[in-house]
């Protein structure tokens, strides 16, 4: 179990003027403020990857990280992150009941359901599970991020 700073106090806000400020390049719209993002997966190797691609997202910062479903729901509780990327098969309660718990303790922190397996296989029961997203592992990157971020209404 891995965790950065401190527990968030404030909430997001939506845009005042209603547009969403860009990046530097121009192309993809950034947030208000710093997404605070704990990432859930039991493959090291995926977290790896999982890091550079919120490293790569403007306005998103990793803040802990867990490889177990009870992990992840004691984090939560502790960092209160705005963000969770939950890895639906995982060692001990698996990625949907750990966001069940999470969403029903936290309603304000989003999860979005990743897995190697397709959505066809998972994303009705992640939405049900309280999901606010599916993503395809393969199709983990800032710009879906970022798409699915701001689709939640927490940008």
């Amino acid at each position: 179990m891995k965790k950065w700073g401190k527990p968030h106090q404030s909430r997001p806000t939506s845009f005042l003027s209603g547009e969403a400020p860009v990046s530097d390049d121009g192309d993809v719209p950034v947030t208000a403020r710093t997404v605070r993002v704990l990432l859930v997966d039991d493959q090291e190797s995926f977290r790896s990857a999982a890091r550079l691609v919120i490293q790569m997202t403007e306005g998103f910062e990793l803040v802990g990280e867990a490889a177990t479903g009870e992990e992840a729901t004691d984090l939560a509780a502790s960092m209160a992150p705005d963000l969770i990327l939950m890895d639906i098969s995982l060692p001990g309660i698996d990625g949907l009941e750990a966001t069940r718990r999470i969403r029903r303790h936290q309603p304000v922190t989003q999860v979005i359901a990743i897995s190697t397996y397709g959505a066809s296989e998972y994303e009705t029961r992640a939405l049900e599970a309280g999901a606010v997203a599916f993503l395809p592992k393969s199709e983990f990157v800032p710009e879906e991020l970022m798409r699915i971020w701001q689709g939640s209404g927490r940008d």
